[in-house]
């Protein structure tokens, strides 16, 4: 490697007997060099040291090497668990991710997908809408390169990267059902306009009962605003009230599943031979808590990776490519939550 400055594409063209064009051709990846010529081209970069300015050469193509990921909340564990995935995949591809927090407010999130990339310098966004709806969205730049998270789905301009939430939930359910339990509470129901994962949640809960013949106790699902700690807390107060309180409860996240035990622990009982819980996300927290939560799986790194890959397609291609479902697989990993101390086991 040459030292005392920084070595050029004009070095790695001379040493490899080829033209600083054809450098820039191999190192971005271009089809139009011969085998042998890339060859001789990659071993006089690895020899020089040679590493490409991202910077210039974003610029030269109108680009800023940089993609914002928009979520609803940074202190939900879901989302910064996602985010390090998201982070790792751009990463590797030579962008760096700017973070937004939008606490899911309207303006903010239609402004980011308006006017965000020429006023903040992104090239695309990977965006988890909380307080726009599905109409909203499509009253977007579109220019903008953009895959959606959660639970939007695609107009056919966007790419959406999920789970299939209605089956997950109607696997939560039916695990609760096969435990025997027959009071079965929900807890995190939103029938608002931009509450659709909780819609979707609850539309798998009703169908699990269906397939087995079973009334859904409406006054046994309840609503929350956020999926929190704090909310799964006092809506399991609000259940333990009952004169025939619920004996398994489907929470709509992890945090929501914790605040559940914390009050159920708080008031002597057991979980779970008193009350089975489950959960959704599988967040790290879950794991090592008193007891484990069951809980509904993502496959969280598949999501990060695919919402990059699909977001970088979206911004190297002239003509934006048809917006496509993508489903990620999940699993239901059985903890002491709802299976005692036995066995713990994934599905």
């Amino acid at each position: 490697m040459r030292r005392g400055r920084e070595v050029t594409l004009r070095d790695v063209a001379e040493l490899a007997g080829v033209s600083s064009r054809t450098v820039s051709n191999v190192v971005n990846g271009y089809a139009n060099v011969t085998e042998r010529t890339r060859l001789r081209v990659q071993q006089a970069v690895d020899q020089l040291g040679y590493r490409p300015n991202v910077l210039a050469r974003n610029l030269a193509r109108g680009r800023s090497g940089q993609i914002a990921v928009v979520v609803p909340y940074l202190d939900t564990p879901y989302f910064s668990e996602l985010l390090q995935g998201i982070i790792r995949a751009a990463r590797v591809q030579g962008y760096n991710v700017l973070i937004d927090q939008t606490d899911g407010d309207r303006e903010h999130e239609r402004m980011l997908i308006n006017h965000g990339s020429s006023r903040l310098l992104f090239d695309g966004v990977i965006f988890s809408p909380l307080g726009l709806s599905q109409e909203a969205l499509a009253d977007r730049d579109p220019a903008l390169p953009l895959v959606i998270l959660g639970e939007r789905v695609s107009d056919g301009t966007f790419d959406h990267v999920g789970i299939d939430d209605i089956a997950a939930s109607r696997q939560a359910t039916e695990h609760l059902l096969d435990l025997g339990r027959t009071r079965l509470a929900a807890i995190g129901d939103q029938p608002y306009e931009t509450g659709e994962a909780a819609q979707l949640r609850t539309r798998g809960f009703r169908e699990a009962h269906e397939r087995r013949g079973l009334p859904v106790r409406e006054d046994l699902v309840i609503g929350t605003p956020r999926f929190n700690r704090v909310d799964g807390a006092g809506a399991m107060a609000h259940l333990l009230d009952r004169d025939d309180p619920p004996d398994a409860v489907f929470c709509y996240s992890d945090l929501v599943a914790l605040g559940a035990i914390h009050t159920l622990v708080g008031r002597g009982l057991r979980v779970p031979e008193d009350v089975a819980v489950i959960g959704y996300d599988d967040i790290e927290d879950g794991r090592y808590s008193n007891p484990p939560v069951t809980t509904i799986s993502p496959d969280k790194e598949m999501i990060a990776t695919t919402a990059v890959e699909r977001l970088l397609l979206r911004i190297g291609s002239p003509t934006p490519p048809p917006g496509l479902e993508l489903r990620a697989p999940h699993r239901l990993i059985v903890r002491e939550s709802t299976a005692g101390r036995a066995s713990s086991m994934i599905t």
